[in-house]
């Protein structure tokens, strides 16, 4: 009798267990018995700790997303041509971060010494690396960079353990842009120029890029030559300093990327090609951050340009 108990209460123990663990709970990790959650990426699928403590991210969009979520990395990848972290978190926030390499370029030695257990990245720029990075901690890649950047905050908010935070963020931005069209008026009439100096280039951007993005979602219009309606690639296209008067528009936002770019933007905007365009001689031509027109790449990024719009398109 003794036994037959004993057998009923371990059968009701077990099943009590199997109860708790459905295919959308996490579940128990191997060794220390750490919970565990199953991430669909870009590159299959992958087990990640429930709540990371520390996450190594080698995108700028990565670093937005995780300060945004409140998980400060402790270790991201820079850009080539600007060292630092985006400013505008705050110096305090950033202050710990660790350079492990660049976004092309991941030093896989320095990520290992600081013993990550999530690594977030992405396909477009670090694919080649993927099994190394794999190797060292749970690696969870986006697909692209940019376009798919609402897409891209939500899954690395659901690595992240931050899942519902990232959708209240996400759709507490989307409200607020949508207000902000509202409150201008006849915001698609409004034709506003994105123009970035590059060391070695400039640019104007079209409706897939960013910033460009987040100007659609305002409802704002922009200048026909940077609809890009005849390219393929509709993130940004190139013109040279002979032909800047193609980057005009109602208002003009400037950026540059690097001392390198801002050195060709003083020599340019010097320029009486530059003075001549309509915007320019009507006070519409303002600098902005370049951290957060292009390459914060986030919804706390994304807010900072509503911040500049606000700021710069008179409501009607």
């Amino acid at each position: 009798m003794r036994r037959t108990v004993i057998t009923l209460l371990a059968v009701t123990a077990l099943g009590a267990g199997l109860a708790g663990c459905t295919s959308s709970d996490p579940v128990a990790g191997e060794g220390a018995g750490e919970q565990t959650r199953t991430i669909t990426h870009a590159m299959g699928t992958t087990e990640v700790p429930a709540q990371p403590k520390r996450v190594v991210v080698l995108d700028s969009d990565k670093i937005d997303s995780a300060l945004s979520l409140g998980v400060v990395p402790v270790g991201a990848a820079q850009a080539g041509e600007v060292a630092g972290w985006p400013s505008y978190f705050g110096a305090d926030r950033v202050a710990g971060i660790k350079q492990v390499g660049l976004l092309t370029e991941p030093d896989l030695e320095a990520i290992t010494a600081l013993q990550p257990d999530l690594i977030l990245g992405s396909k477009f720029r670090q694919e080649k690396f993927y099994d190394e990075l794999s190797a060292i901690a749970p690696t969870v890649f986006t697909e692209r960079v940019g376009i798919t950047w609402k897409e891209n905050f939500l899954l690395d908010g659901q690595a992240l353990g931050k899942e519902q935070e990232a959708k209240d963020l996400l759709a507490g931005y989307e409200k607020r842009a949508k207000d902000l069209g509202t409150r201008l008026g006849d915001a698609a009439a409004r034709k506003i120029s994105i123009v970035r100096f590059r060391p070695t280039e400039i640019r104007v951007y079209g409706p897939d890029s960013f910033s460009g993005l987040v100007l659609g979602d305002v409802g704002l219009g922009r200048p026909e030559r940077q609809l890009l309606a005849n390219k393929e690639d509709k993130r940004f296209d190139k013109v040279s300093p002979e032909r800047i008067s193609e980057v005009d528009g109602d208002i003009i936002f400037v950026t540059a990327f690097g001392e390198k770019a801002a050195a060709e933007q003083a020599k340019v905007t010097g320029g009486n090609l530059w003075k001549n365009l309509s915007a320019v001689k009507a006070g519409k031509a303002y600098v902005v951050a370049d951290e957060t027109w292009m390459t914060g790449i986030g919804v706390t990024a994304a807010g900072k340009i509503l911040d500049d719009l606000e700021k710069f398109v008179p409501t009607a």
